[in-house]
């Protein structure tokens, strides 16, 4: 079906008509049309043109007035003030627009039929590391970017360039071939181990104490710290029984990584998982051609690139180091490696990284270098979500009482475990399973509304008990407001939900109805601006314009027949668009709660 003209652009695209054919001189203008208090739209554009065309403010919005089609779209429109435009739309065109969306499995959402390619670059965990609330947001901004990008139309690459390649490795490989069976699984409890974070947490136990084991070896015994640096010589260069201890390493942590997207509800695809091993054959082309065209030159033996506007404390020029005077490779090598395959082979026409904000220099300069290289041309944008830090209830980076970086795992438990707590209190109707069913949704529904109802730069506290909370912005109030919707929806035995265009509308409906008609322009404008704290924003405002709609109206007790399938049909186009939307960020609606 085609995609629905939102009631905001119809009125837009009439004013605008009018305003060029009472002011033709000024050609296509805008007419600046907001949502507004004092009517359904207001149009402030008329004073800044009339002021351009030294033409009586007034008297122009007067005349674009006189001029306008009404198109049986606009109900009532007055001049204010010096200039303003109040509009009121029919209440029968929002009816008319709502239903056309109905219709629609797309809620009339447009498709970009000429999206390109973004590679989102998101939930980068290293391996052989236990992950921490550090690794939460990138997973859970990411994930949701790449949703709300694909809805639109883009084709979305998803990259988790996990930390698979380094010196810590040669330290690991060595001691494990010197202690060959530490990296064993017990064989028979992990054949038999059908539940994924069990099996996920043993292979994090035994690299833990693996990694513990090989860091004090190194730490005290220098013969196995150059026997350790030799074999990060031997990774390097391909050594096969080097390669496949690696291989080991990096599956044991795919097993526990997994197990942790698992209890995100984040689904992660093998295939998508490209670290920064998967660049190692195209680092050496990758600094001859900054150095054959000049981009990079050699200092003191490192290959850097300079900017004039990094500069260090002493003054100098901060370099991108691309490869270090031992002839290693940095960061940088491997970041413009994964460009050139990205835009490359991948045909990316956009690259988003989901990044913490600290590593913001570090992106400015890898991607102004593959500017200057032409990797990156101005047809391909490169652009940085950064993204604050999650802070403890003390305003401090969140940490555990004994100072160390709080377990991801722990944090995803104690979520789920307080929501099972709220569920049960509530419930009336749900058995057992399904309290612990609701309480994994709703916790981790919470966990990740927290995060991406905060916009991306901000940091923010990590608070359980304000995230499990059944009222204000919360996603359980949503969650809540959708299980209401679907409980009315089951009491209404044979009335079914149907639009009536003809019937006058309370100014709940109404505010309701034109909210409902923004989800298109709304994920347009997410999607543009990599702001999926946006699209939590209108759910959150949705919800509530809902909550007063159900205060205000009733709706199986409404006066007449029509008027009872009017309100479930604003109900159930609610709820289409609260489970589309939250399922965009990628957090479930149960039926029940």
């Amino acid at each position: 079906m085609a995609s629905v003209l939102s009631l905001a652009s119809s009125v837009h695209q009439r004013v605008a008509d009018a305003l060029a054919s009472a002011l033709p001189e000024a050609g296509a203008a805008d007419p600046l049309l907001r949502r507004s208090d004092r009517a359904d739209f207001q149009a402030n554009g008329i004073l800044a043109l009339a002021k351009k065309a030294k033409a009586n403010p007034r008297e122009l919005a007067t005349t674009v007035v006189e001029g306008l089609d009404k198109g049986g779209v606009i109900e009532d429109i007055e001049v204010s003030g010096p200039g303003f435009l109040n509009i009121t739309v029919s209440d029968r065109a929002i009816v008319e627009t709502l239903a056309a969306r109905a219709a629609d499995a797309r809620l009339g959402v447009p498709v970009n039929e000429n999206a390109g390619t973004t590679v989102v670059d998101y939930a980068q965990p290293n391996v052989a590391k236990e992950m921490h609330v550090g690794h939460l947001r990138s997973a859970v901004i990411g994930a949701a970017m790449a949703e709300i990008l694909e809805f639109t139309g883009e084709q979305v690459v998803r990259r988790h360039h996990i930390g698979d390649w380094g010196t810590q490795f040669g330290m690991l490989i060595q001691y494990l071939i010197e202690h060959p069976h530490e990296l064993d699984h017990q064989a028979a409890e992990a054949s038999a181990a059908e539940d994924t974070a069990a099996s996920g947490e043993e292979a994090m136990s035994n690299l833990n104490r693996l990694y513990k084991a090989s860091r004090a070896l190194f730490d005290s015994d220098e013969e196995f710290k150059t026997r350790a640096r030799a074999r990060v010589v031997d990774l390097q260069a391909g050594d096969e029984q080097t390669l496949a201890l690696w291989q080991r390493f990096v599956d044991e942590s795919k097993i526990y990584f997994y197990s942790v997207f698992d209890k995100l509800d984040m689904d992660i695809q093998d295939a998508d998982i490209v670290g920064e091993s998967g660049y190692n054959d195209m680092l050496v082309e990758t600094c001859r051609l900054l150095e054959e065209s000049g981009v990079a030159v050699r200092s003191e033996g490192a290959l850097c690139v300079f900017f004039d506007e990094y500069k260090g404390q002493d003054g100098n020029p901060t370099p991108l180091i691309v490869q270090k005077a031992d002839g290693g490779f940095g960061y940088a090598a491997t970041d413009l490696s994964a460009i050139r395959d990205r835009v490359g082979n991948l045909k990316a026409n956009n690259l988003l990284y989901v990044v913490d904000a600290r590593q913001a220099l570090h992106f400015k300069m890898v991607f102004e270098t593959a500017r200057r290289a032409g990797w990156l041309g101005e047809d391909t944008p490169a652009y940085h979500l950064a993204f604050g830090t999650v802070l403890g209830a003390d305003g401090k980076p969140f940490k555990t009482r004994e100072g160390e970086t709080v377990r991801l795992v722990d944090l995803l438990d104690e979520a789920v475990e307080r929501a099972a707590a709220v569920v049960r209190e509530k419930a009336q109707d749900l058995t057992e399973d399904e309290i612990v069913e609701r309480g994994a949704q709703v916790g981790i529904g919470a966990v990740k509304y927290a995060d991406l109802s905060t916009s991306a730069a901000r940091d923010y506290k990590f608070d359980l008990d304000q995230m499990v909370s059944l009222t204000g912005d919360t996603s359980v109030y949503l969650q809540y407001a959708y299980a209401r919707i679907q409980s009315i929806l089951r009491k209404a035995g044979d009335a079914k939900p149907a639009a009536h265009a003809g019937l006058a509308l309370t100014p709940s409906e109404r505010a309701l109805g034109l909210h409902l008609d923004g989800f298109g322009t709304l994920i347009a404008e997410a999607a543009a601006e990599y702001a999926p704290h946006k699209l939590a924003a209108y759910l959150y405002q949705l919800a509530s314009l809902y909550t007063t709609f159900y205060a205000e109206c009733p709706v199986l007790k409404a006066d007449t027949p029509e008027q009872v399938e009017n309100r479930l049909f604003l109900c159930d186009l609610t709820a289409r668009t609260l489970t589309k939307g939250m399922s965009l960020l990628g957090i479930r609606t149960p039926e029940r709660l």
